[in-house]
């Protein structure tokens, strides 16, 4: 939509407020609301000033003054406002420059599309993100000097099979066996299905709902590729949606990598692909069908992949998920159809236009816009420098031996280790000012001092069980 086609869309629906939405430096969506009197053709040229201080990882307090200035392609009306409203998605712009702001995450991604045009590799990148996470009926955590705990429940933990529920009906998916179970064991699904056609109202074509893994709540929506600033858009949404609709059931979701010990953990794989003139260009005759294009991609992200996890991968609960010897996809391998490895070639269609790579490895905590422009930068600098992946790796990788497994790399073994592998690989991000140095530097002390070390400092109840006697 242009702008004038926007403001008639607001009277249609009469909408009587406007909300605007943009999302912070880590990944949560921020907002504010004008009454609709506020809003007119000029809103979208002339912008609305806040205070970027308060915002995480941006502005100083002594030059806060910021601009957002809404983008009218991403005008919908908001499915949860008791009131009718427009819902519109901002950039951030400088209020006395107007330039766009290096660290709002949205302009990277934007930038990431244009310098992919500009290379004449491609003029589109396609993303697929499939962001698993958890419905919970309660949560309760606190940290204080004298204790910390969390306290998960859920009504299909399979933990509650023995609680007194008056009358309690079973039906709890077992450890590691909730994937496609149906009703009853399956609780959620008209949930799921209710996010699902609240996604579809605000433009979002999903091709899949289903329970995943573990027991209590596990779940997954799958939603079909796009170009790569939309599908950040689409992915702010996702988490918007499957957060507000759950919590109109009085449950709650969690898009955390790891809140459950002895389970499955949410992943959040991401198909990507290249086109060119309306043709894809990751299909070829080389190995699982692609072509060399595709493994020279390939061979950037797995070059990349211990500086990649710091965008991807960027929570210190991350590494609760990522560890060697279990389902979660640590060694820097690639193999068509063998889910083990960390970039898997998909092979349910022969389609020319379905040839793509999954990365495997990312986690529904990222924010997506960076997520997205990373691995491309990444796979992007594979393809400039011709990067050889190696040999694909066909075999079961949990199957086998430490020997056969010490020429295999893996992913950081923690938060801390991606910052430093970021820190020393980050030139291939620095092309076309994607992302800059002051970004880069930013990430590392704000993820350093605000989640790095402050869970270095604080006890555990394991470490209690484990030491308290000593």
């Amino acid at each position: 939509m242009q702008p004038k086609e926007v403001v008639s869309f607001a009277k249609e629906n009469k909408a009587q407020f406007v909300d605007f939405k943009f999302i912070d430096f880590p990944g949560i969506w921020q907002h504010f609301t004008v009454p609709i009197s506020e809003f007119d053709e000029a809103s979208f040229e002339e912008g609305y000033g806040f205070d970027g201080s308060s915002i995480r990882g941006w502005k100083e307090i002594h030059a806060s003054d910021m601009l957002i200035l809404p983008d009218p392609v991403t005008a919908v009306m908001d499915p949860f406002s008791q009131y009718p409203t427009l819902s519109l998605i901002t950039n951030i712009l400088d209020p006395i420059t107007k330039e766009s702001y290096t660290r709002d995450p949205r302009y990277v991604a934007q930038k990431a599309e244009a310098y992919l045009k500009s290379t004449g590799i491609g003029d589109t990148a396609y993303f697929g993100p499939e962001a698993e996470f958890f419905i919970f009926d309660d949560i309760r955590f606190e940290q204080k000097p004298s204790c910390g705990y969390f306290y998960i429940d859920s009504i299909e933990a399979r933990w509650n099979s023995g609680r007194e529920e008056n009358p309690n009906l079973g039906y709890k998916p077992r450890h590691k066996e909730g994937y496609f179970p149906v009703p009853p064991t399956d609780s959620q699904s008209d949930l799921r299905s209710e996010m699902v056609l609240e996604m579809q109202k605000v433009g979002i074509h999903i091709e899949a709902q289903h329970h995943e893994v573990a027991t209590a709540g596990q779940a997954e929506i799958d939603m079909r590729f796009d170009n790569l600033t939309k599908m950040g858009d689409q992915l702010m949404w996702f988490k918007y949606i499957v957060k507000n609709v759950a919590r109109r059931h009085n449950k709650t979701v969690t898009f955390m990598p790891k809140p459950i010990f002895g389970d499955n953990g949410s992943g959040m794989h991401v198909h990507q692909s290249i086109w060119k003139g309306g043709k894809p260009l990751f299909v070829g005759d080389k190995y699982g069908g692609l072509s060399e294009m595709a493994l020279h991609y390939i061979g950037g992200i797995l070059k990349h992949a211990p500086a990649i996890c710091a965008f991807t991968n960027p929570t210190t609960n991350s590494y609760r998920r990522l560890v060697p010897g279990f389902e979660a996809p640590v060694n820097l391998a690639y193999s068509s159809r063998n889910r083990s490895a960390s970039i898997r070639i998909p092979m349910y269609s022969a389609s020319p236009k379905a040839k793509r790579i999954e990365v495997r490895f990312p986690d529904p905590s990222s924010n997506g816009y960076l997520a997205f422009a990373v691995m491309l930068m990444a796979g992007l600098d594979g393809v400039q420098n011709r990067i050889n992946p190696g040999e694909p790796l066909d075999k079961d990788i949990y199957a086998l031996s430490p020997e056969e497994l010490k020429n295999v790399p893996s992913t950081p073994g923690s938060l801390e280790e991606a910052l430093k592998a970021l820190e020393k690989d980050h030139e291939f991000l620095l092309k076309g000012d994607v992302i800059t140095e002051d970004v880069v530097e930013t990430w590392i002390k704000y993820k350093t001092e605000n989640e790095v070390k402050p869970i270095n400092m604080r006890p555990t109840p394991h470490e209690f069980e484990l030491y308290y006697d000593i």
